[in-house]
């Protein structure tokens, strides 16, 4: 699978890219994460890449011209299945989205900087617009990363355990079920004594009890749907 994601600060996203799975998963060949500077596509020999907007009012607004240009290079060498820009006003980031953006080849990410992208863009050529929450941040920069790690793990081989991304939160509609590991009892702290049972029976009655438990007291909404 191949990101390629364009924003007006590319040093934003070297570290969250470096490390622990994202780093792996790029070593094994799994997956291409490409970073561009929006700068590059500058019409202006000052390379800036917003203007005030039409109609008056505060901020800048990110200008057509770089982004399309970005955009129509990358396009002219190969398919993309999806162009995502990251806004507070797209569809919330959950696990139904991570998994349908986890089976597909190409994607193109924008992250919008200022007050945002001439909608010019978002009309011509975004497919999917994606949230990561009902608040605003500085950039688009860290929701892209927070969506490439969700999509990523998700991929077949990323994981070490290949059942690990399948048990995880929001994946059945449920919230996890508690976790333990050694040492079984700690400052009075014992594990629950049916996950040391070895009963593989008892043991998935248990944590399926747990989760709707946790479920119905954290987000009752995740029953409700």
């Amino acid at each position: 699978m191949r990101f390629d994601i364009i924003t007006v600060l590319p040093g934003l996203l070297d570290s969250p890219f470096a490390h622990s799975i994202l780093q792996r998963a790029q070593h094994k060949g799994l997956v291409e994460i490409h970073v561009h500077n929006l700068r590059d596509y500058a019409t202006n020999r000052h390379k800036s890449v917003d203007d005030y907007p039409y109609g008056g009012g505060s901020g800048m607004v990110m200008q057509i011209e770089p982004f399309a240009a970005c955009i129509e290079r990358l396009q002219a060498e190969r398919q993309y299945d999806e162009v995502i820009y990251m806004t507070p006003d797209g569809d919330t980031l959950n696990q139904e989205i991570a998994n349908a953006l986890s089976s597909i080849e190409n994607v193109i990410i924008l992250c919008g900087h200022y007050k945002g992208i001439d909608q010019r863009i978002r009309d011509v050529f975004v497919s999917k617009e994606i949230s990561i929450g009902d608040y605003v941040l500085s950039g688009g920069e860290l929701p892209a990363a927070i969506l490439v790690d969700a999509v990523v793990r998700l991929i077949p081989g990323v994981l070490s355990d290949e059942t690990s991304a399948l048990s995880d939160s929001f994946q059945d509609g449920l919230l996890d079920a508690p976790i333990y590991t050694r040492p079984a009892e700690w400052r009075g702290h014992r594990v629950p004594d049916v996950l040391l049972s070895g009963h593989e029976a008892k043991i998935a009655t248990w944590r399926y009890e747990q989760q709707l438990k946790r479920t119905e007291e954290r987000r009752p909404d995740l029953l409700n749907d």
